[in-house]
């Protein structure tokens, strides 16, 4: 699902935002709401005439919003590329250390490494005129913000799946691998997190939210799990039935596919808890068109920016939407978001990084 390529993103369709544009068929215009003082800041970005967007999701997956951002400043060209969030990662370290300037804008599902950015010091301070409307868990100190609200879920096959196969918690997961190693043998994947930011990121929340993740790695051990990379090749074999059971898949990527075949994927929000991600965005210090990166996060984090979000099942972090998100029913005590701020860098310093992933390779190996 990535790829890896920078994306010029067309300008030629345009569409209305109403509520983002202060009630005038200019796309100009001040956002209904904002201080009349913005009209400088979409100045200075007309002016630079461009903006240059590193993301670990997918270009389709958004296109509603690119367009929806072009529509209101065809000014400025804009250029997106997606990629995986750990490569992302290297390439903005190796131009931050060249010294050049960098991108405009980071926006990836790997919050720790994002966060990590942040702590070292290359994120600028913005006060977007939008952080009132957001929770304050998704805010640190106006550096890093988080614009989604996407649950982690299990996956499987509908067709192959018995109904009373199917876990409803985490525990449920790692007793019935344990149980029937054989019939699900080779049949479950989930991120790799040796070489995924974000499966290390998942896996590492798991086993802060309960020790028994452990006895689920050891039972996924058991059956040959098979580890990925990319949601997208892991929903294409749950979905051909190559694999049966999904761990820790990102919840907007499958409920997505499963809008377009309903008899093929069925998805859980776990009952004992469901982890919570939201999709990073910072403004480097290095940013060579800050201002238009400026004009995105706002358009990012405002309503009719999240609307096109929430309209590809990622969730909305706006507090004004959440009742639309994937999560809407669901317990609010079972619900553990990640919270934006350095806590996620535990697991980043080495030490700690390698120690959990040989004991990831121990429990794999029953050990």
């Amino acid at each position: 699902m990535r790829t890896k390529l920078a994306l010029l993103v067309a300008t030629a369709l345009t569409i209305a935002v109403p509520a983002f544009t202060a009630g005038t068929a200019q796309a100009q215009a001040v956002p209904a709401g904002y201080d009349p003082s913005y009209a400088k800041v979409i100045e200075a970005a007309n002016q630079e005439g461009a903006l240059s967007i590193y993301s670990a999701t997918d270009a389709a997956a958004v296109s509603e919003l690119l367009k929806g951002f072009e529509a209101l400043y065809p000014k400025i060209k804009l250029e997106y590329a997606d990629q995986n969030s750990t490569e992302m990662y290297n390439r903005f370290i190796s131009e931050a250390a060249a010294g050049t300037g960098t991108t405009d804008l980071m926006w990836s599902s790997a919050m720790d490494l994002q966060m990590k950015l942040v702590n070292d010091g290359y994120a600028q301070a913005y006060t977007s005129p939008e952080t009132k409307n957001i929770p304050d868990w998704a805010n640190w100190k106006n550096e890093a913000f988080g614009t989604t609200a996407e649950p982690i879920v299990f996956a499987y096959n509908k067709r192959v799946v018995p109904e009373s196969d199917v876990p409803k918690t985490h525990a449920d997961l790692a007793k019935l691998l344990a149980d029937k190693p054989d019939a699900y043998k080779g049949k479950v994947t989930s991120y790799d997190p040796e070489r995924s930011g974000v499966g290390f990121l998942y896996i590492t929340q798991d086993v802060q939210a309960s020790k028994g993740t452990w006895d689920l790695v050891k039972a996924m051990g058991q059956t040959g799990v098979k580890l990925y990379t990319s949601s997208g090749a892991m929903i294409e074999r749950l979905t051909s039935g190559e694999h049966t059971i999904g761990y820790n898949m990102i919840g907007s990527y499958v409920l997505e596919r499963q809008k377009k075949d309903p008899t093929a994927l069925g998805v859980v929000l776990p009952s004992d808890y469901t982890i919570v991600m939201s999709r990073i965005a910072f403004i480097p210090k290095g940013a060579k068109h800050p201002n238009a990166a400026k004009l995105f996060l706002d358009y990012l984090l405002s309503k009719p920016g999240q609307e096109s979000i929430q309209a590809r099942y990622m969730g909305s972090i706006r507090t004004d939407l959440a009742s639309a998100n994937p999560t809407a029913g669901v317990p609010e005590s079972t619900l553990r978001p990640i919270h934006v701020g350095p806590e996620l860098l535990t697991y980043l310093d080495q030490v700690k990084r390698l120690k959990f992933l040989k004991d990831w390779q121990k429990a794999l190996q029953g050990k």
